[in-house]
């Protein structure tokens, strides 16, 4: 593996790779392989683990078994995470050169090949292996489900226009399985919940996808930024508006207090500000936007606790 160096004129300005920070102290050859599964942004993480808070905030039978099921789900939300990243940059790794924010990459600059990645992949798994079996038989099984769209969503991009369909089924798998932690089983409220959690990752990484809009149209690739262009906002407010619509079926459905009802008008208000504040041209806010749903992941646990008082 090529010697990991800093440059800092290289990874500042132009790329998601920052110079400095906490991964900056770690030792020398751990730092490439931090960055590889994205430890230093931690968003990713964040947004995968939110619909598993979800579903015990909806469901979790105690307070006690709902901090158990958040603290594992909290760990392998991180591996997983970082081992679908990992995934993602081996597939990827001849077109992040050539995309202006991504070409900084341990994979796409040669700090990191291919066959160290892979061996780092299986290190991941291993820790998300961990997490798995302490679960109910259910999700047990819909964990090991969850490897095929993980490992097909990078191919996504290069056949079809709707590549963030794809990472919506990735990124809302840990609902189903939540549920299935929570009540050892799948009932409709948990149908109604992926469907939520579908469509918002739908929705914000559409605007995530924006930052290589122009990029992704020079190299041939597709992505829903590309196909709604100047309708995005509407096509946003679409998806918000389903994702609404469904959580709220999902609090109806598991019986949940009036109290969740004021309580959704919190994350409705915050995607509702989301939408309007959305400038498709300027990359740096449509990221802001994209970091922003994790206050609005957590608004939605919120109302979920709410309705259960």
């Amino acid at each position: 593996m090529p010697p990991f160096r800093w440059n800092t004129a290289r990874v500042q300005g132009f790329t998601d790779i920052r110079a400095g920070g906490w991964v900056a102290r770690l030792p020398a050859g751990w730092r490439p392989y931090a960055l590889l599964a994205r430890f230093d942004r931690p968003i990713g993480s964040w947004l995968l683990f939110l619909p598993g808070l979800w579903a015990f905030a909806l469901a979790a039978p105690g307070w006690a078994e709902g901090l158990r099921l958040t603290l594992l789900f909290g760990i392998g939300a991180v591996a997983m995470r970082g081992a679908g990243c990992v995934v993602n940059d081996l597939w990827d790794r001849d077109l992040d050169r050539r995309v202006e924010r991504t070409r900084g990459r341990p994979l796409a600059s040669g700090a990191v090949s291919p066959r160290p990645a892979l061996v780092f992949i299986a290190a991941l798994c291993l820790v998300g292996l961990l997490v798995l079996v302490q679960l109910p038989r259910a999700a047990i099984l819909l964990g090991f489900a969850s490897v095929l769209p993980i490992v097909l969503y990078p191919l996504a991009k290069r056949v079809t226009n709707w590549p963030q369909a794809m990472l919506g089924l990735t990124f809302s798998w840990a609902a189903p399985t939540g549920m299935a932690a929570a009540t050892g089983t799948l009932g409709p409220e948990a149908v109604a919940l992926w469907a939520a959690a579908f469509f918002w990752v739908l929705g914000y990484d559409t605007v995530y996808a924006h930052q290589d809009r122009e990029d992704d149209a020079r190299i041939g690739i597709g992505s829903t930024a590309l196909f709604w262009g100047a309708n995005t906002k509407p096509f946003l407010l679409a998806c918000y508006a389903a994702m609404l619509a469904l959580l709220g079926l999902a609090g109806w459905l598991a019986g949940l207090s009036a109290l969740f009802w004021p309580a959704l008008l919190l994350p409705a208000a915050l995607l509702v500000r989301q939408a309007a504040a959305l400038d498709i041209d300027d990359p740096a806010g449509c990221l802001r936007l994209f970091r922003s749903n994790r206050e609005a992941g957590l608004a939605v646990a919120l109302a979920f606790l709410a309705g259960r008082l």
